[in-house]
C-alpha cells in the first residue's frame, strides 16, 4: 500500500522546496510501461485567491517520450494552454526531433496499484466550439451531452454507433474549460478502452 501512495502522489524535491503532484486515477490500464522517458510536472499553486499552473520541465529532452504528471485538481482552462505550448516545443525542435517519440499523460491505476499512462501524441486541442454535426461534450457536472441531448456513459458507444449507421458522420470530442484535468483523463481513459474514435485528432475545450 505505501508503494501504491508513493504512485499516486509524486513529490519532487527542487532547490530545497517539497512539491507534489496529486495524479489523476482509473481502475482501467492503457499502457503500463515506458522507457526512454522524460518526465514533465505540473503542479498545482495558489497565489491569493487565484489557482496557477506551473510546468516544470528541466529534465525534458526533446527525443525522448515524454510523460506529462498532470494535477488532477486543475482546471481545463489553466491545463490545455500549458500542453499546447509543450507540444508546439517538441514539433518545433527540428535539430532533436524523433518521428518515434511519444507523448503520454500518466495517472494510478487503482485496481492494479500501478502507475500507468494514456498517449495523447496525435491530440491536437482547440480553445473554440466545433463547426460540426455531432458534437459530443463532456461537461464538469460529469454529465455527456451529444448535440445537447444527454446520454449515458454506459450507453454513448451504442448511441454514437446507431449516429453512424443511420448517416455516417464525423463527431467530435469537447470538454467543458472549467471540468478537472482528473474527470478529464478518466473520460479520456473510458473513451480510449470503449475503442471510441472520432476520427479526427483535434479535441475541443471551452
Amino acid at each position: 500500500m505505501k508503494y501504491f501512495i508513493v504512485l499516486a502522489l509524486f513529490v519532487l524535491f527542487s532547490c530545497g522546496k517539497q512539491e507534489e503532484v496529486l495524479l489523476p486515477k482509473s481502475n482501467l490500464t492503457i499502457v503500463k510501461e515506458v522507457t526512454d522517458l522524460s518526465p514533465i510536472y505540473i503542479f498545482f499553486r495558489t497565489k491569493g485567491k487565484d489557482t496557477l499552473a506551473v510546468v516544470n520541465r528541466k529534465n525534458s529532452i526533446i527525443s525522448t517520450n515524454w510523460i506529462l504528471n498532470v494535477d488532477k485538481r486543475l482546471p481545463l482552462r489553466l491545463v490545455i494552454p500549458e500542453i499546447i505550448k509543450l507540444q508546439q516545443k517538441k514539433q518545433e525542435d527540428k535539430a532533436h526531433k524523433n518521428e518515434k517519440a511519444e507523448n503520454y499523460y500518466s495517472y494510478a491505476d487503482t485496481i492494479g496499484e500501478n502507475l500507468a499512462f494514456i498517449p495523447f501524441t496525435n491530440v491536437y486541442y482547440k480553445a473554440e466550439k466545433p463547426n460540426a454535426r455531432v458534437a459530443v461534450t463532456f461537461k464538469a457536472n460529469n454529465q455527456i451531452l451529444v448535440d445537447g441531448i444527454l446520454v449515458k456513459q454506459e450507453e454513448l458507444k451504442s448511441y454514437l454507433e446507431k449516429i453512424s449507421n443511420n448517416k455516417p458522420s464525423h463527431y467530435f470530442f469537447c470538454f467543458d474549460k472549467n471540468m478537472t484535468f482528473g474527470n478529464y483523463l478518466q473520460n479520456k481513459i473510458q473513451l480510449e478502452s470503449s475503442k471510441l474514435n472520432s476520427k479526427t485528432n483535434q479535441e475541443f475545450i471551452y
